[in-house]
């Protein structure tokens, strides 16, 4: 779960991390009572999207009084932010952030996130804030830091000590206090990557986180009732799944997949790749879909229009092959798809579920194995 900038704020705040001023506004009527609350006169209005480049994309500038303000949230609100981190569609601008602007001296990086090699939370740091820190990684290599230690909200001081070595020793204490206030949230909220770029020192000398980005663990959402999500910012199709209970991801080709098992799911995409073809989905129903959740997976997977054939790769385990089939008869039955559909049943009840689809009197294409499927997808979504 993403998590808007103004919301990570809020967190920081909670955590007695101190942060510049601001206030979010839902609508243009809102703007103006933002500005002033927040009591400055210089204030930056910043687009509310999950996605980083907001600033080169257009969707932060800094101003000077309420109608500036409102001038520019008029701009945005309703639109949609196109950002390097986003699709071409860009992601639709609900709210904005209004912030008391800060005098910047210096730009550095600072992230927490769970390091799933080593099984410790990974501290990362670069004095090459403000930047795209793929980039630096990249370039820069010796330009960041990477602290590896336990799941506590103790932070070891060489952690800051090391730190303070590249932007100065004052800032040792201070970033001891930060770290360690930041390692708490990420504990005790289910954080899986905290990132703060930029984490400026301001001319007095204080460091301020002056963006924020926390991703909470989705699997531990329940636990974290109390945080909105935002779902108008994530694809339609995914917040259906989820819905539902399946795992979906939307995808940029035209061949529908639905497939049990992740692994199974990588291996058909990558064969219809091979093949010259494009998956338009990740959807995996998992070991234990019942026909209705067959029948929704159909369901999403046709509401795409760029869907030009369905591909559907069974392995049957804990799932049977004539539930899967009892799925796909009632799916095409009752939504009438008119794209090809090309089915691979292996596994248990095998026999039992190819019967079913041979006498349904539906035109499914069958196949053997799933080299034959993938082939057969993408002849048939070209054709």
């Amino acid at each position: 779960m993403k998590l808007h900038e103004y919301q990570a704020k809020q967190l920081f705040r909670d955590y007695e991390i101190s942060v510049p001023l601001g206030q979010v506004a839902l609508s243009i009527d809102d703007v103006a009572r933002a500005y002033t609350d927040v009591g400055v006169s210089d204030v930056v209005v910043k687009a509310q999207v999950h996605a980083g480049g907001r600033g080169k994309a257009g969707g932060i500038q800094k101003v000077t009084s309420a109608d500036e303000a409102t001038a520019f949230a008029q701009k945005l609100l309703g639109s949609r932010l196109v950002t390097h981190q986003t699709t071409a569609e860009g992601q639709p601008i609900n709210a904005v952030y209004l912030e008391a602007a800060s005098d910047i001296e210096c730009e550095y990086y600072l992230a927490l996130l769970l390091d799933r090699k080593f099984s410790k939370l990974c501290i990362m740091f670069s004095t090459e804030g403000g930047m795209d820190i793929e980039e630096v990684a990249e370039k820069t290599p010796d330009a960041l830091l990477k602290f590896y230690i336990p799941f506590s909200p103790t932070v070891p001081a060489y952690v800051s000590r090391r730190i303070a070595t590249l932007i100065g020793k004052t800032h040792e204490k201070p970033l001891r206090e930060l770290l360690s206030k930041l390692a708490k949230l990420y504990i005790e909220r289910d954080v899986s990557l905290l990132e703060i770029n930029p984490l400026v020192q301001t001319t007095e000398g204080d460091l301020i986180p002056l963006d924020g980005k926390i991703e909470l663990d989705d699997n531990a959402a329940y636990r974290q009732k109390d945080i909105e999500v935002d779902s108008s910012q994530d694809n339609p199709h995914e917040v259906e799944a989820a819905e539902i209970g399946i795992s979906y991801i939307h995808l940029d080709g035209s061949i529908g997949c639905m497939v049990n098992g992740a692994g199974l799911a990588m291996a058909t995409m990558d064969l219809i790749k091979l093949h010259g073809g494009d998956p338009a989905n990740f959807l995996d129903v998992g070991g234990g879909a019942s026909a209705e959740q067959i029948k929704q997976s159909f369901w999403l997977i046709l509401k795409d229009k760029r869907v030009k054939s369905v591909l559907v790769n069974i392995f049957g385990g804990i799932m049977r092959c004539d539930i899967i089939a009892q799925g796909i008869i009632e799916a095409t039955q009752s939504l009438k798809p008119d794209v090809p559909i090309i089915v691979r049943l292996a596994g248990t009840n095998v026999e039992k579920g190819k019967e079913m689809l041979d006498n349904s009197g539906l035109q499914l294409i069958s196949a053997s194995t799933l080299d034959e499927a993938a082939q057969l997808a993408v002849e048939k979504g070209a054709s």
